[in-house]
């Protein structure tokens, strides 16, 4: 493992990696959106140059070849190469996709160029499982680890907690997307350089030793997705309250909205 070294699997709009690189950490990030691709290209430019930074323009498939991609034109980070994720993604809130054939490779290809990171976040919307699971055949493991949790259902969480165990993963803690912002980093900090940074909702935030609290055991993260899950049920999307129109609209008007979920692991 390269104490040194975090691997980003979907960059988006490359808050985490520009995190990551600010506190002094060499990142591989990996995009599959080419508008995306060319906008963190410019953005982090001199990153690239120094070589502190390697951003590739692939997406984390099967197999090392051409894949289809499918381009969110709502909600760029909605983008995925999952058919599944599509139709949910377009029954629930009615947002359009353009396909396009991308570049596709296998996660064992990028870990055998650039060896285990000591911080791998993946948010590739669907294909997380698929791409950790490769862990499963390496003898080194990244430190910590960050996935975007499953809403399908209780035991799609369940599998990924399994999965994750089998890796070796034994603590374990449930991330609200949406209350990163206040989100503050430790000083002293505990790896890399200090900084000052303000995340936006939707990123992945604080990972490792500098996360706000220890990561709990795998029942005390399951007590807290259970409540998360009893939202989901009553006040989400495919919720109770959504499906009547009175219910819909105050839940619009109070801006009450979904939340997504990380999951943060570490050895």
């Amino acid at each position: 493992m390269d104490r040194n070294l975090i691997i980003d699997v979907g960059v988006d709009t490359g808050q985490d990696t520009k995190f990551s690189l600010k506190k002094g950490f060499r990142v591989v990030g990996i995009e599959a959106h080419p508008d995306i691709y060319e906008s963190i290209k410019r953005q982090l430019n001199s990153y690239i140059e120094s070589g502190q930074l390697t951003l590739l323009k692939i997406t984390v498939s099967s197999k090392d070849e051409p894949i289809t991609f499918y381009a969110n034109l709502d909600r760029s980070f909605w983008s995925t190469i999952s058919p599944d994720r599509v139709k949910e993604s377009d029954c629930s809130f009615s947002t359009p996709s353009l396909e396009m054939t991308v570049t596709g490779s296998r996660f064992e290809s990028i870990l055998e160029e650039f060896r285990i990171p000591y911080y791998l976040k993946v948010d590739i919307e669907g294909s997380e499982p698929p791409c950790i699971s490769v862990l499963g055949r390496t003898d080194a493991k990244p430190q910590f680890i960050s996935i975007e949790s499953t809403k399908a259902s209780w035991n799609a969480l369940l599998e990924e907690l399994e999965l994750l165990k089998k890796l070796g993963y034994q603590q374990f803690q449930a991330v609200n997307q949406a209350k990163l912002t206040q989100e503050v980093c430790s000083s002293p900090a505990r790896k890399g350089k200090y900084i000052l940074y303000q995340f936006e909702c939707g990123a992945s935030g604080l990972f490792g030793e500098e996360t706000p609290s220890d990561c709990p055991s795998e029942s005390e993260v399951l007590k807290v997705y259970k409540g998360i899950f009893t939202n989901y049920k009553i006040f989400g999307v495919n919720g109770i309250i959504y499906h009547f129109a009175i219910g819909k609209i105050l839940l619009r008007s109070l801006t009450i909205k979904e939340p997504w979920y990380d999951i943060n692991a570490s050895l």
